[in-house]
């Protein structure tokens, strides 16, 4: 193992730990340095972007677990310490915190590995200890194009192979594509899952976003089975997918429960523009591709070229120029003096984006690790409070962070 460090200085503004009602006082000062804005928006509220920066004393280590992973999508902690790590080619490792990085995981079914697809999204089952489930997302191949689907099968004893595989969902329709398949897996209190799904990267499917008869552009909620939970939004709607949770999706590849009230929260890649992150309400429109605070890539306006309409949400926070967000969590240890807030793992700038929370509120944002090792594709916390992190290259890395 390697062992690479630096320090993170200044300190926090003063007027940040101001408490008023239970929370936190909005901050004033310059926001991160990002450069110009691509898009000509102006937020909805204060505070919607460009929040000021609040930079933290924190000497962190970094310390080089193992490498030679091909672009790895996904780290998620196993109970007894090692983590699941898969490579979007279709392997799934099990790596030891001492950097034995195992052979692939046997049993696993086939994946579509082009473009953005493949192996994507790893997660254990809330009662893993009795079950030994685990359940990854992926690209599947099918009639008519692919399309993100989801399994889950008992990890054996020796954690060498996956038993009693089962598909228990399929995004549909499938479309020939290889791009914004979404795929974060999260489990709420209850043992049901979420699923997010992207609108496939293409100017008439991400028009299907809007589209409730389709899983494309959406989050979905099922139960640890595959089967439909009774109180979901739109169960027994004719024509309507009854999955269904939250609709007017782009591309989310980051969701995680709020700690305090267990509401599913996620960030999403925008266009040229308009990363979103935002707090999922149940049966609720988030907008795309009707409204967005980016561009097209290419330049011009998307669709109709606006950034609010009466029934769609906010984000509660979004960025031009975009981070390009990967996995997020929020910090939950004591380790870091991060308690609370929201850690996003940032492609784009190759940093760890932390959003400090007023509540529902972004207060303050710094980049962490700039620039230092590449593509942050995920993140996740450790029992002890330690990150991990995957690096998205050819000879990807499983790094532990840790202050000094």
């Amino acid at each position: 193992m390697r062992t690479f460090a630096f320090l993170l200085t200044l300190v926090f503004a003063a007027c940040s730990s101001g408490e008023s009602n239970g929370q936190r006082n909005v901050a004033s000062g310059a926001p991160v340095e990002q450069g110009a804005a691509n898009a000509p928006f102006s937020p909805a509220f204060a505070g919607q972007t460009r929040a000021p920066e609040q930079r933290t004393d924190v000497d962190i280590v970094a310390t080089e677990v193992a490498d030679g992973l091909s672009h790895p999508w996904a780290v998620t902690p196993l109970p007894d310490g090692r983590v699941l790590v898969t490579e979007r080619a279709g392997r799934l490792r099990v790596i030891s915190q001492d950097g034995s990085v195992s052979e692939p995981v046997a049993g696993l079914p086939a994946v579509d590995a082009r473009g953005q697809g493949g192996l994507l999204d790893v997660e254990v089952s809330p009662s893993f200890d009795t079950d030994r489930l685990i359940y990854w997302s992926y690209a599947e191949a099918r009639d008519g194009g692919n399309g993100t689907s989801v399994a889950r099968g008992r990890l054996s004893e020796d954690a060498a192979r996956v038993e009693n595989v089962q598909v228990i969902f399929r995004q549909m329709p499938a479309w020939r594509s290889t791009g914004h398949f979404g795929s974060r897996l999260v489990f709420d209190r209850e043992g049901r899952l979420y699923v997010t799904l992207g609108d496939r990267q293409q100017n008439d499917s991400r028009e299907l976003a809007q589209d409730n008869s389709t899983h494309i552009g959406k989050i979905v909620r099922i139960n640890a089975d595959g089967s439909v939970p009774t109180d979901n939004p739109f169960v027994g709607r004719a024509g309507v997918r009854p999955e269904l949770w939250s609709t007017g999706h782009r591309n989310i590849q980051g969701a995680a429960l709020h700690p305090e009230t267990g509401v599913l929260w996620e960030v999403e890649h925008g266009p040229r523009g308009g990363d979103e992150l935002n707090i999922v309400q149940r049966g609720l429109n988030y907008g795309w591709p009707v409204i967005s605070y980016g561009i097209e890539y290419r330049g011009g306006a998307v669709n109709e070229g606006i950034s609010a309409r009466d029934g769609l949400e906010q984000p509660i926070y979004y960025w031009d120029p975009v981070i390009a967000p990967g996995g997020m969590i929020f910090y939950r240890g004591d380790l870091f003096p991060w308690r609370g807030d929201l850690l996003i793992s940032g492609l784009n700038t190759r940093t760890i984006v932390r959003l400090e929370l007023g509540g529902e509120r972004v207060i303050g944002e710094e980049r962490l690790i700039a620039g230092e090792y590449g593509r942050i594709r995920d993140i996740a916390e450790a029992a002890d409070g330690a990150l991990w992190v995957v690096t998205d290259e050819d000879n990807g890395r499983l790094l532990r962070l840790t202050p000094r």
